[in-house]
C-alpha cells in the first residue's frame, strides 16, 4: 500500500538537492550543501520530528572518482540532551531503506540511550538514487514501487543500462557507508548496528574500508559466510522448513496441543499441503508458502496449530484473523513514502553475491519444495536473473583483518538467517577484541523488531560494558 503523500515529500526534497538550504535556517545556516538540516517531512509527521537530514553525493563507480555521481539520503534523530556520539543503523534487504527503523526508535533509544541516531538509505534504496531512475521515481505510477508496465521497462532498463546497472555491488554501498561515517563524524563514540543483509554490508565496509573510530558493532541476524552454499538464498525453502518443522514438534510435544488437533501437527500440516480442497482455503492457494511467512513472528506462528485444527474442522476464522494479522505487522513500516522495497536491489544484489546456483531452474526449486512442508519465494525469484549479475569482486567472501568488539545477536528459530549459519561465519572472524554472540531462545528474523526486550538489555549492557551479558535471553 503506498503512501498518498509520497510525491508531495519527494519533491521537497528534490527542492533541497541543490537550492534547497531555505529551511537551513530552522536549525542555522548550513555551511555546505551536504550539512544536516530540518527535514521537510519532520513537521508534518510526528513519528519523524525532531530529525535532521542529508544529502551526500558519493561516486557511481569509486575507481572512477570523478565519474556519474549518486545521491545518499541520510536522516539523524538527535539525541535527547547532550549527545555521547552516533550510532549508524545499517537496514537489511538488500532492498530495504532506513524507513525500516524509523517505527523502532523507542527501543533503539533506550537500548543506545545518549546517542544519535544515524540512518542512511542504501544506494538503490529509499530517497537515495535508485536503480531505475524513471520507473522508481516519485512521479511514476507506483511511486518507488514498480507496477504495471512498469515492470517490464525497468528491467530493460537495468539491461540497456548494464554499466550502471552493476554499479549498485555491496563493496560500492560498503565505501558508501564509510565515506558518510567519515563525513558526518562528530570525534565521540560511535557504534554501528546491522540486520541481516546489515550485517553483510558492514562486515563488507570492515574489510575494505573500515572507519576511522569504531567503538563496537552490533550485529543483528548474521549472515551465513558467503562462500557457504548450504544457507545461501537458493536454499531458503530448506532454511524455512527447518523452523517450520520444529514448531510442528513443539505442538506434538504438548499433549494439550496434540489433542487438538487429534493427531500429530505434522501430519495435519501434510494434510493440509497434499488437499486441494483444503489448500484453497489459504491466502493464494499456497499453503507453504504462507505458513512459512508466519514464522517470521513468535505470535503468529504460535497459532499455526489453532490455524489447522481449524481448516481440518471446516472453521476458517482462525485463518482469516491470522491473515488480517499478518498484514498488520507491516502496516507501520508501510506509512513511511520511501519504505517500499527495491525489488530490482535485492534481483541485482542477491544474483550476484548471494546465490550458489545461478544455473537453478524452476525445475529443481519446484522439486526441491515437493517434500517440504514450509518454503520461501525466493529460490524461484533467482530463477532468470543471471543476466543482471555483475561479477564478484576480490572482496567476496574475505573477513576483516580487525574488528572492535562485537555483539551478535541471533534467534534459534530464524527462518532466514540461521544460527548455524551464524556460527560458521563467527568462526571466520578475528578475535582479538572479543565478538560475543548472545542466542535468543525461541527467537525469529530481526531481533530488534520481533524481540525487543531481549534487544534492550543485550545490546545497552554491551554499549555500558562492551561485553554481552553471560546469559542467554529467552522469548
Amino acid at each position: 500500500m503506498k503512501c498518498p503523500t509520497f510525491a508531495a515529500v519527494v519533491a521537497l526534497w528534490g527542492a533541497l538537492g541543490l537550492g534547497g538550504l531555505a529551511r537551513a535556517s530552522e536549525q542555522g545556516t548550513a555551511s555546505r550543501a551536504d550539512d544536516f538540516v530540518g527535514c521537510p517531512d519532520a513537521k508534518s509527521d510526528a513519528a519523524l520530528a525532531g530529525s535532521l537530514c542529508a544529502r551526500f553525493g558519493a561516486p557511481l563507480d569509486y575507481a572512477a572518482p570523478n565519474g556519474e555521481q549518486v545521491e545518499l539520503f541520510v536522516r539523524k534523530f538527535p539525541a535527547v540532551g547532550r549527545s555521547a556520539g552516533q550510532v549508524w543503523l545499517v537496514a537489511g534487504g538488500p532492498g530495504e531503506s532506513g524507513a525500516s527503523f524509523y517505527p523502532l526508535l523507542k527501543t533503539l533509544r533506550s537500548s543506545f540511550p545518549g546517542y544519535d541516531l544515524m540512518i542512511p538509505d542504501h544506494r538503490g534504496t529509499g530517497f537515495s538514487s535508485r536503480l531505475c531512475q524513471k520507473e522508481e521515481s516519485a512521479d511514476s505510477a507506483g511511486g518507488a514501487a514498480l507496477e504495471g508496465a512498469e515492470w517490464a521497462t525497468c528491467f530493460e532498463a537495468l539491461e540497456a543500462h548494464s554499466k550502471r546497472t552493476r554499479a549498485f555491488t555491496i563493496t560500492h554501498s560498503a565505501r558508501d557507508l564509510r565515506a558518510l561515517m567519515e563525513r558526518y563524524s562528530t570525534g565521540r563514540k560511535t557504534w554501528l548496528y546491522g540486520v541481516s543483509y546489515g550485517t553483510q554490508l558492514v562486515l563488507r565496509m570492515m574489510t575494505v574500508a573500515p572507519p576511522k573510530r569504531l567503538d563496537g558493532i552490533v550485529l543483528d541476524s548474521l549472515v551465513p559466510p558467503e562462500t557457504t552454499e548450504q544457507w545461501d538464498l537458493s536454499h531458503r525453502s530448506a532454511v524455512v522448513d527447518e523452523v517450520g518443522r520444529g514448531v510442528l514438534a513443539r505442538c506434538d510435544a504438548d499433549p494439550g496441543c496434540r489433542a487438538r488437533l487429534g493427531n500429530s501437527a505434522v501430519a495435519a500440516m501434510q494434510s493440509l499441503v497434499d488437499d486441494p480442497r483444503l489448500s484453497e482455503a489459504v491466502p493464494g492457494g499456497r499453503p507453504k508458502l504462507f505458513f512459512g511467512a508466519l514464522l517470521d513472528s513468535p505470535a503468529l506462528r504460535a497459532r499455526i496449530p489453532l490455524i489447522l485444527a481449524g481448516i481440518r474442522g471446516g472453521d476458517l476464522a482462525p485463518l482469516r484473523k491470522v491473515e488480517q494479522d499478518l498484514e498488520a505487522l507491516g502496516a507501520p513500516f508501510d506509512h513511511f513514502p520511501q519504505a517500499s522495497i527495491s525489488i530490482p536491489l535485492v534481483a541485482v544484489i542477491s544474483a550476484s553475491e548471494n546465490n550458489a546456483r545461478p544455473g537453478l531452474t524452476q525445475a529443481q526449486v519446484d522439486a526441491e519444495a515437493a517434500g517440504l512442508l514450509f518454503v520461501s519465494s525466493l529460490p524461484g525469484q533467482l530463477v532468470g536473473r543471471t543476466s543482471l549479475a555483475y561479477p564478484r569482486d576480490e572482496w567476496f567472501g574475505r573477513s576483516p583483518a580487525t574488528l572492535p568488539p562485537v555483539l551478535v545477536l541471533q534467534g534459534d528459530m530464524d527462518p532466514k538467517t540461521p544460527l548455524a549459519g551464524a556460527q560458521a561465519h563467527l568462526r571466520l572472524l578475528p578475535e582479538a577484541a572479543g565478538v560475543n554472540l548472545v542466542t535468543v531462545k525461541g527467537g525469529p528474523h530481526f531481533l530488534l523488531y520481533t524481540a525487543p526486550a531481549c534487544f534492550k538489555a543485550t545490546v545497552s549492557t554491551f554499549v555500558q560494558k562492551r561485553r554481552a551479558p553471560r546469559a542467554a535471553c529467552s522469548l
